[in-house]
This record gives structure tokens, C-alpha cells and sequence, in this order.
């Protein structure tokens, strides 16, 4: 293991590289990232990054994300399979027909979305900024695609506007349920329960905590409790424990498991920067198009 991280920070340093890697992803890729965060952070430093190569470890939305903002630079996704379910459950054509229906609506897509969808949209939005993002907005209707779990939390944050939500879910934290959250909250007591919005409306009830993956972190580093369930994906559970020594985490269930954020193997990160595989490529009008509302995302706060 030594041996694979010595040779990637080699190859690094040669090649001009960056690492940027999700909270979940696995330990090993974290403790070697040049830059680790959630959908919204990543975008950021990806669109800071002073490297000539942008190795992604996360899914297949998010290197996309990164090669729309840095469309010079090289961008590498080490396992080409990992893609995200819920981004290929809304289609081009779904919002031309929803535009139709709803003419006067915003198009509001989630990041995790691909670059076709986002070339279709309005605005691009995360967990993080979706709710002031969506207040800031001229437009009263907004279609909001394709998580209808954010829609959902996001209407009832912002009653004002008519939220129209999509049908589409993240299949890791759909399934948790409200069960699950009265058995975690009767075996801890004392614990407070951090979900994240892309849960169901009856888990995200009974939270203590709100919030996009790094809005979770913030909060139980500040936090003067010292015992918490998570209900995200458990690759966050590696940053949680590594800045918070004394505190306990709790995985609020074990369907909170992603295959897709787990395909990426540090070999698989060596293989990328040995070869320069697999590289992202996008047509040139749809990059355009998207650039458009993720520059509005990272300008709008």
C-alpha cells in the first residue's frame, strides 16, 4: 500500500496532478486526496486547481462537473463504471416536456445530474446552496430535477415558490426509512441523528440535522455533543472519526452503502495517472451550455 501511495505522489508531482476525491469515497483515496468534499466543495476546487490534471474520484456527474469548468484541462475518472444512478433517471427530453407543461418554471437541476441535463437547465444546485439558490430565483414555479427528496426538503423551506419535483431519487439514501430511525434513536438515546436531504421525508422528521455531506462534518466538529447517527452514505464515517477522535459515530443503517463511490480503487487512482485513463470527454456546445448553470451555482450564494 505504501509502495502504490509513494508512486502515485511521484507521478503527481511529474504530471502536474490533482487529486480530488468525495467524503465517500474509501479511506485509503481520502488520506492520499489533494482535495476532499462534498459535490458543491469539489466543484469549487475543481474550478480553482492549478494543475494540468484533475484525477476524480467520486462518479461519473462529478469529473463531468470538473471537465465543464476546467475544459482545458485533463480529466480523469479512474473507474470509468462509476456512474450514479439517480442522475440517469432524468433525460434531456424530460425537461423539454416539462418546460412545455410549465412554461413560466425554472429549471433547477441537482449536480447530480449529467452534462446533458445541466445543458438543458437553468441553474445547477447541491445540497448545500439548493435552498438559496432556489429563494434567489425571480421565477415562482420551479421544476426541480431529478431528486424529489431535495425538492421536497427544499419546498418546505422556501413555501413561497411552487416547487415542481421530478420523480427521480439517490438509490442509497431512498431506502432508508423511518423504522430504521426509531430502532438507531431507541438503542442511542443520547445521540443526535445528521441526515442528509436526499433522504425520505419521514426520516428527514425525525432528525436532529439537516444537511449536505460537508454541512454534516461542520456541524459535528462544532457540535458539544459527543455521540451521533449518521444517515449518509458510510464513507463519511473515515472524515467524522479522523477530525473528531473523541466523539462516536453511528451509521444510521447499512444500506447507507454506495457501489458506485466504491468502485474507485487506489489502483485504479495509480492506473489513471500511469496512462492517463479514463479520460472525459464531452461535446464541445453541450459543455457550453452546462458551463452556464454551474457558473451560476458557484456565482449565486
Amino acid at each position: 500500500m505504501q509502495n502504490i501511495q509513494n508512486q502515485i505522489e511521484k507521478l503527481k508531482k511529474e504530471k502536474n496532478a490533482a487529486l480530488l476525491a468525495h467524503y465517500y469515497q474509501t479511506g485509503d483515496i481520502i488520506d492520499i486526496a489533494d482535495m476532499v468534499g462534498d459535490s458543491y466543495g469539489l466543484s469549487k476546487k475543481a474550478k480553482e486547481t492549478k494543475a494540468d490534471i484533475i484525477v476524480f474520484c467520486g462518479v461519473r456527474f462529478m469529473a463531468e462537473s470538473a471537465k465543464i469548468l476546467n475544459p482545458n484541462k485533463k480529466v480523469l475518472l479512474p473507474a470509468i463504471d462509476a456512474g450514479c444512478p439517480m442522475a440517469d433517471m432524468v433525460t434531456p427530453k424530460d425537461i423539454i416536456d416539462l418546460r412545455k407543461k410549465y412554461p413560466d418554471a425554472a429549471v433547477v437541476c441537482y449536480v447530480n445530474s449529467t452534462s446533458e441535463v445541466k445543458a438543458q437547465s437553468d441553474v445547477c444546485v447541491t445540497s448545500s446552496n439548493a435552498v438559496g439558490i432556489v429563494r434567489s430565483l425571480k421565477e415562482n414555479q420551479i421544476i426541480f430535477v431529478p431528486d424529489q427528496n431535495l425538492a421536497r426538503y427544499v419546498s418546505g423551506k422556501v413555501p413561497e415558490k411552487e416547487i415542481i419535483p421530478f420523480d427521480g431519487y439517490c438509490i442509497v439514501h431512498h431506502r432508508v426509512n423511518a423504522k430504521e430511525v426509531d430502532e438507531a434513536k431507541a438503542a442511542l438515546p443520547g445521540a443526535l441523528l445528521l441526515v442528509h436531504p436526499e433522504c425520505v421525508q419521514a426520516v428527514i422528521e425525525k432528525a436532529d440535522f439537516v444537511g449536505s455531506t460537508a454541512g454534516i462534518i461542520k456541524y459535528a466538529k462544532q457540535s458539544e455533543d459527543e455521540e451521533f447517527i449518521i444517515g449518509t452514505e458510510m464513507g463519511i464515517l473515515h472524515v467524522l472519526k479522523k477530525q473528531n477522535p473523541d466523539k462516536k459515530f453511528y451509521l444510521l443503517s447499512p444500506a447507507l452503502f454506495c457501489t458506485n463511490m466504491k468502485k474507485t480503487k487506489i489502483e485504479d487512482v495509480l492506473a489513471a495517472l500511469q496512462y492517463e485513463q479514463y479520460e472525459i470527454i464531452l461535446d464541445k456546445d453541450i459543455m457550453k451550455k452546462a458551463k452556464k448553470s454551474l457558473d451560476r451555482m458557484l456565482l449565486t450564494q
